[in-house]
C-alpha cells in the first residue's frame, strides 16, 4: 500500500524512540515531537514502524511504550532502504505485495496461466463488511480530498474545477488507452475546437467523448449516480464514433472478446453479462465510503467487461462519481504512467488481486489532490454559460471581425446561431459585447482571428 507518510518524519520519530533504552510511551512523543501532532496521526505513524519491524510496541494499546528492535539495531549500521519497492522506469514506487503481482504480469504471456472470470471474486465481496482500502488509509485519502465545497450541494467543487477537470481527465484518461495527443492540444480542443495537425481522427473523438461525458456528470448532478443507466450513458458518451459496431454503443455487450496482452478471458453470455453488470452496479451503490465505492467500480467494471470495447475508460469516468456527490477532489488520473496502470489492470484480471491497482490509485488521487486542492482557492469559478456557448460566441465575435461591422448590440443579435435559445439572447448578447469590450491584439486569437485580420477591423 503507498505510503502516505514522508520517510523523513518516520526516521525523525525512530530517532525518538531510540533515545529511551527502556522504551517510551505516546504521550511523551508527543510531547517531545516538537510540533503539535495529532494522537491518531502518531499512531498510524507508530503502528507503520511496527509492521516493518523498526520497532516493537510493549503493553497493551492503552499502556503501550515502543522502543527500537533488536534486528532493527543490529541494522542501523547499514544503509537504509525506502519500505517500497523500486520502480523500473516509466513505473510508480509501489508496495511489497504490489510488486509480486507486477512481477506475475510483467512475465511473458506464455508463462501465464489462462483464466476465465471467477463469479466467487465478487461473490467474496460484501458491501460495507469487506473493504479493499484499510480503513487507515481510506481516512488519509479523505484528508487529503476534502474541498471546501463540502458543506454544499454535491457536485459544487466539481462544478467550481470543470474547466481544469474537462481537460486534466479527458488528456490522462485517453493518454492511459495510447492516446498521442498533449496537454495543451488537448486544452485547445476543447476550449476551442481546434483539433491537432497530424492526430489520427480517432483521438480527436476519443477527447471529444471524454469532454461529452464528463459535462453528463458534472453539469447536471442528478446523472452523477452510481446506478446502471449512468454506467450505460458513460459509455455511450465514451465509444460514440469509435466501435466497429455502432449498435455496440450504450449497450451491454453480444459477444465474446479478448484482452489484449492478457491471458484472461471474460465471461461471454449476454444474459449473464447483464445480470452481473446489476449486481456490480448495485453492490457498488451500497458502499458507503466514497473512496471504498469508487476503487469497487475500478476493480469490478474492468474485470466483468460488460461492453466490446472502452471499458476501463467508463470504471475511470464511474470513479469519479462518488466524488462529484461528496465534494471530494476529483481523481484525474494526471500523470499515471500507462505500464503502471496496464499492469495493475492484468493483475485484477489474471490474479483478483488488487493491491497493484489500489497502489496505483492512491498515487493517482495524491497527485490530483496536488492539482486541485492546492489551486482551488485561487481559481476563478466557471461561467458555465460561456462554456455551453463558448463555440456561438467564438462564431459570432469571428464573424464581426471579419465583415468589418462595428460591435454593436444590433450586429450580434443579427448573428446569433440557431443552437442559443431565444430565451438566452439576451445574455448570450450581452457576453459577446463583454468580450469586444476586452477583444485586443493578444487574445483575438481565441477565436481564431488573425493578427491581419484584427488589425484591419480596427483600422475600420
Amino acid at each position: 500500500m503507498p505510503r502516505l507518510t514522508p520517510t523523513q518524519e518516520l526516521d525523525s520519530l525512530l530517532e525518538l524512540i531510540v533515545t529511551a533504552a527502556d522504551g517510551v510511551g505516546i504521550d511523551t512523543l508527543a510531547q517531545q515531537w516538537g510540533t503539535p501532532i495529532h494522537r491518531r496521526t502518531l499512531q498510524r505513524r507508530l503502528a507503520l514502524l511496527v509492521a516493518q519491524q523498526r520497532i516493537e510496541m510493549l503493553g497493551d494499546r492503552r499502556t503501550a511504550r515502543y522502543r527500537r528492535t533488536t534486528s532493527a539495531a543490529i541494522r542501523a549500521q547499514e544503509p537504509e532502504v525506502d519500505w517500497r519497492i523500486a520502480p523500473p522506469p516509466d513505473d510508480l514506487p509501489v508496495s511489497a505485495p504490489g510488486a509480486e503481482v507486477r512481477a506475475y504480469v510483467t512475465q511473458p504471456r506464455h508463462l501465464r496461466r489462462p483464466v476465465a472470470y471467477r463469479p466467487s471474486f465478487l461473490e467474496r465481496y460484501q458491501p460495507n463488511h469487506t473493504a479493499y482500502l484499510p480503513l487507515d488509509l481510506r481516512e488519509q485519502l479523505h484528508t487529503m480530498g476534502r474541498s471546501p465545497a463540502a458543506q454544499t450541494p454535491a457536485g459544487t467543487f466539481a462544478r467550481d474545477m470543470l474547466n481544469r477537470l474537462l481537460i486534466d481527465l479527458s488528456w490522462a484518461s485517453s493518454q492511459l488507452e495510447g492516446n498521442t495527443y498533449s496537454r495543451l492540444d488537448t486544452e485547445r480542443l476543447i476550449a476551442f475546437g481546434q483539433a491537432a495537425e497530424g492526430k489520427d481522427a480517432l483521438e480527436t473523438q476519443m477527447i471529444l467523448n471524454h469532454k461529452q461525458a464528463i459535462e453528463y456528470l458534472v453539469l447536471s448532478p442528478d446523472n452523477a449516480r452510481v446506478q446502471t443507466d449512468t454506467v450505460i450513458a458513460l459509455h455511450a458518451f465514451l465509444s460514440d464514433g469509435l466501435m466497429a459496431d455502432p449498435t455496440a454503443v450504450g449497450r451491454v455487450r453480444r459477444r465474446p472478446v479478448e484482452i489484449g496482452g492478457s491471458v484472461y478471458l471474460p465471461l461471454a453470455l449476454p444474459q449473464r453479462l447483464e445480470e452481473l453488470l446489476g449486481i456490480v452496479v448495485q453492490m457498488a451503490a451500497e458502499i458507503a465510503d466514497p473512496f471504498e465505492q469508487a476503487f469497487f467500480l475500478m476493480v469490478h467494471l474492468p474485470y466483468l467487461q460488460p461492453f466490446e470495447d472502452v471499458n476501463k475508460r467508463v470504471s475511470r469516468l464511474a470513479a469519479n462519481i462518488p466524488f462529484i456527490r461528496h465534494n471530494l477532489c476529483p481523481l484525474s488520473f494526471i500523470d499515471v504512467p500507462q505500464p503502471a496502470y496496464g499492469h495493475a489492470m492484468l493483475g485484477v484480471y489474471e490474479l483478483n488481486r488488487v493491491e497493484l491497482l489500489c497502489d496505483v490509485f492512491v498515487w493517482a488521487y495524491e497527485r490530483s489532490c496536488q492539482q486541485y486542492v492546492a489551486i482551488q482557492q485561487t481559481l476563478v469559478p466557471p461561467d458555465i454559460f460561456r462554456l455551453r456557448h463558448r463555440q456561438a460566441l467564438a462564431e459570432v465575435v469571428a464573424a464581426i471581425v471579419r465583415q468589418g461591422e462595428a460591435a454593436s448590440e444590433q450586429a450580434v443579435k443579427s448573428k446569433i446561431p440557431e443552437s442559443v435559445p431565444p430565451d438566452e439572447h439576451a445574455h448570450f448578447t450581452a457576453l459577446v459585447l463583454a468580450e469586444f469590450a476586452a477583444l485586443h491584439a493578444g487574445n483575438a486569437v481565441r477565436f481564431g482571428i488573425r493578427p491581419l485580420e484584427f488589425s484591419t477591423w480596427v483600422g475600420r
